[in-house]
Order: C-alpha cells, then structure tokens, then sequence
C-alpha cells in the first residue's frame, strides 16, 4: 500500500512541478522523497530532512496543548473562556467555550479572515515584527465584534487560535511554544519541531515562497513568530512520528483525543468534516490536519483503519494541491 500511494504522489509532484517533501508510512514500510527547491536564490536542493512551516497544521498542536491542560485538570471543553480572559478581548462572548474556540463555532470576530482576497495578499494590520509572542496579538484581536452567537455554526476562525495559546499560557504559565514543545513535541519525539522567528531562520529550514517561481518569500506576510493558529516548522518524519505518538496515547488521554477527533460540523465546500482541532474525513476515520498561508500549503494524515500516514509539504502557496488530488479523501 505504500508505495501504491507514494507513487501515486509522485506522479502527480512531477507533472505539476511540486517543491517540498512527500513521506508515506504504513505497516509495511516508509517511503519519503524530496523535491525541487529548499532555496531559490542559492539553489538548494529541497531533502527530506528540511523543515519546513505548516501553518494551520499547527492548529493540531494547539488543541492537543489545551487538550494535556484538561488531562490535568486544569481546564474543561465546556469551560466558557471569560474568567481567563479578564478585561481582556470584551468583544468576546461571555458564552464563549473552549471547545466552541476548538471546533470554530465560537463566532468571535477574526483577525485573519481567509475567505476574502488571496492568500497572498497582505493582510496583516499591524507590522510583522511586532507580532513575537501571543500577548502581542492582543491588539489586532481586539475591537472584532462578535458574528454569530457561540456554537451556531462552523466558521474556520484563526484567531479563535490564538485565543486558545493565550488561555494555554495564563493556565500554564509557560510561553506558547513552550508548551507545545513540553506537552506535544516531547512525547512525540518530534525533535526537529519549533516556532522559530522568520527574521532569523536555521539553515535546515525551507524557505516560504510566494509563486511558483521568482524570489519573494512570505517573511513580509506572517508574524515574525507564530502562535496557536500557525506558525510552527516540522519535517515529514517528525509528522509521522506525531501521528503514531498522537494514537499510541503518548500525548493526551484517549478520552481527550476521543473528544478532539468527534465530527463536529460538515463542512460541505471542503468536502470534510471538522471535530476540535483536527478535520476529518468526509465519510472515513481519516484524521487529517492541514496548512494553507502565503509560501505554505500542506496536508498531513492518519487512517486509524488502515495505519497508512502521509504527509504533503510544499513551499509554495499552491503548490500541495495538485499532489493531493491524486489522493480520495472519502
């Protein structure tokens, strides 16, 4: 089975001309390759052991941060989000649950709303470098009325997620990435993972480009670091070994993960459903987190059925879609 759909991957990464890495894993083995460019300018070949952003797969690792804070008891997903809150964010409902910011029903007012212009427009209000840890949001999640009252709907909300990495950190009293990197990266073994500043990225990460070709990356378009809603980096091994960390229990209970992989909405345009944190299959067990932001796009996934985990990384705007056609999402 894996190399039915590695080579499935494959074919469709070199007819559509796809940069970043593609890695299948099941019982019967692994199959990872790499391709394109990891940098234009110098001409560095992409390798599978580059890292590369993920944007809103980043979004799984939130959830499972606020999921280790239920597993101590910390917090609830019927908790409403106000007490830690404070005087903080006023526009945001009083009804407002944790689990209404996990599964995108909070209707809160959003920051970084990706149903209007492209991906690669700028639409960050705020200069870039100031948004270098989640306090720092405050401002640009300030002043958005709510649109919906809590729990009515499915509306995918980024700042929802940045709202759960500041209720993470006041209830933790750890730095985001902190924690993410204690109560996920850790137990997973995921040793390659972290929110790095974009004004001063490692060698061994991938750069973010905005086209299919020419030189503008994305550093002008993102926070200079990362929050809940994305930013992270990981290379596809480190992926893998999330997902059979994620369903061996290494990093919450199986009751939390249980009540982060429930359907909770149909999302009908994406042809997926959507729990807390993750989406899923549109009639399948295949849990499925995804990224899609300037110079980003990517898909990584688990059929608890069948074992079969894949991970898509390109790093371009567009460019992991035409490889994930090949693929039925069921």
């Amino acid at each position: 089975m894996t190399s039915d759909l590695a080579a499935q991957l494959d074919a469709a990464a070199l007819d559509s001309g796809f940069s970043g890495v593609i890695r299948v894993d099941d019982p019967d083995g692994t199959v990872a390759r790499a391709y394109g460019l990891a940098d234009r300018a110098h001409g560095i070949t992409a390798t599978v052991d580059h890292r590369f952003g993920v944007a809103s797969i980043g979004k799984g690792f939130t959830a499972l941060a606020i999921g280790a804070l239920i597993d101590d008891g910390r917090i609830a997903l019927s908790d409403p989000v106000r007490p830690v809150l404070g005087d903080d964010l006023p526009l945001i409902d009083d009804a407002v649950t944790v689990g209404d910011l996990l599964a995108h029903t909070s209707g809160i007012g959003d920051y970084l709303d990706e149903s209007e212009g492209e991906i690669t427009d700028y639409v960050l209000d705020v200069p870039v470098h100031r948004l270098d840890r989640t306090e720092a949001f405050l401002p640009v999640l300030d002043g958005r009325p709510q649109t919906s009252p809590p729990g009515q709907g499915f509306s995918y909300n980024n700042a929802g997620f940045v709202v759960l990495a500041l209720v993470a950190e006041r209830l933790s009293g750890q730095p985001f990435p902190d924690l993410v990197a204690d109560r996920v990266f850790r137990p997973a073994g995921m040793t390659r993972s972290g929110y790095p500043r974009t004004d001063e990225l490692p060698g061994d990460v991938a750069l973010g480009y905005l086209a299919a070709d020419g030189l503008r990356t994305h550093v002008l378009h993102l926070p200079v670091r990362g929050s809940g809603d994305g930013g992270a980096v990981t290379t596809a091994a480190d992926l893998a070994a999330f997902w059979s960390a994620l369903f061996d229990g290494r990093i919450v209970s199986a009751g939390t993960l249980a009540a982060l992989v429930e359907p909770v909405s149909e999302v009908e345009e994406e042809g997926m459903r959507y729990g807390r944190g993750f989406w899923l299959g549109k009639a399948s067990d295949t849990v499925i987190l995804e990224g899609y932001d300037a110079g980003v796009s990517a898909r990584s996934w688990r059929s608890p059925e069948t074992g079969v985990t894949g991970t898509v990384i390109a790093n371009w705007s567009d460019g992991a879609w035409p490889v994930l056609r090949a693929v039925a999402w069921g």
